[in-house]
């Protein structure tokens, strides 16, 4: 029998992850019953009472696992990290507030049978907010253009991945891992099923605008070299410019001596002009730098303070330990 994992990464998920677990095991008690499953929820330090729900949905259920991070390790380690954690032939990613519908999952499936390695969903319409949508669009497409390597427009990591992609994820050791980039660049040819996603059923978003400014700015240093390049040709082209204008002021001083008053105003404007440039592209190059930095440091992922009915993993540390 074929085995399903499905991971759910969550924080401050209280209201939502008893709702949907129980929702997830009816479509397999109803559905799909051909397959055996398990269902791996990572929590990224909650604040809230996720972690005795989920100790609880443990206690009651051996096919529900429970990943405690030591702290909050940040919006891609953890899903990453967790994906690594599961077994079985194939794995589903979906967020714990039913932003993404569960109703996909025999969908993934089916398109996995038919010898499909990656099955993802792409969001072609969405209730959340217009504006943050619209913003979003926008976001993708720039990046696409900008990006030597495909990138997957409206792709939230919401998908099936074939046991065989897992491994692929396991081999990399990418300290700073950005799935839905990996997904482009790595990933064998996949099936993309579209779907509207939903609202978020209870609680609030840990969402915010420095977490989404995170999110671009890590694609962006990832995948792309145009920010540099423009710094570069930029550079270069007000230089020539700045070296042109100084000839021309020098030749009409020097014609016009007394008629022609220097004046500080283009003085100032090119020197603020030219300071936030600088000021811009520094920060820019800074983006860069601290990716890099964080993958030179080689951190790990994720801390584990600890897990829930991985017994099996603990079973084979024992007998390393004995041999």
């Amino acid at each position: 029998m074929k085995k399903i994992s499905l991971l759910v990464p969550t924080y401050n998920e209280e209201q939502n992850v008893v709702p949907l677990s129980k929702e997830i095991i009816n479509i397999f008690n109803n559905e799909l019953l051909q397959y055996d499953y398990e269902i791996v929820f990572i929590d990224n330090d909650s604040k809230d009472n996720t972690r005795k729900l989920l100790e609880e949905l443990c206690k009651n259920n051996s096919k529900i696992k429970a990943i405690f991070n030591a702290k909050n390790f940040g919006q891609f380690n953890s899903p990453y990290y967790g994906l690594c954690q599961t077994n079985g032939d194939a794995t589903i990613l979906l967020c714990a507030d039913f932003q993404d519908p569960i109703e996909m999952i025999p969908k993934f499936i089916r398109e996995w049978e038919l010898g499909n390695k990656i099955v993802i969903g792409i969001k072609t319409t969405s209730k959340e907010n217009k504006i943050m949508y619209f913003l979003r669009s926008m976001y993708y497409k720039a990046i696409k253009k900008m990006s030597d390597i495909e990138q997957i427009e409206h792709f939230t990591g919401f998908g099936l991945y074939d046991k065989s992609f897992i491994n692929v994820l396991k081999e990399l050791k990418d300290p700073t891992p950005f799935l839905r980039g990996i997904v482009a660049e790595l990933g064998f040819a996949r099936k993309d099923i579209p779907y509207e996603q939903a609202k978020r059923r209870s609680g609030k978003t840990s969402n915010n605008l420095y977490r989404l400014y995170d999110a671009a700015m890590l694609s962006f240093t990832s995948y792309t070299k145009i920010g540099l390049r423009i710094a570069t040709f930029l550079g270069f082209i007000c230089s020539g410019l700045s070296v042109l204008f100084a000839l021309i002021y020098l030749i009409l001083k020097l014609i016009y001596w007394d008629s022609f008053p220097m004046g500080t105003a283009p003085i100032l404007i090119g020197v603020f002009l030219l300071g936030s440039i600088q000021l811009f592209f520094i920060g820019l190059i800074g983006e860069y730098i601290m990716n890099m930095n964080a993958r030179i440091m080689n951190r790990p992922l994720v801390v584990e303070e600890k897990r829930l009915n991985f017994e099996e993993r603990i079973e084979e540390k024992q007998v390393d330990q004995s041999a």
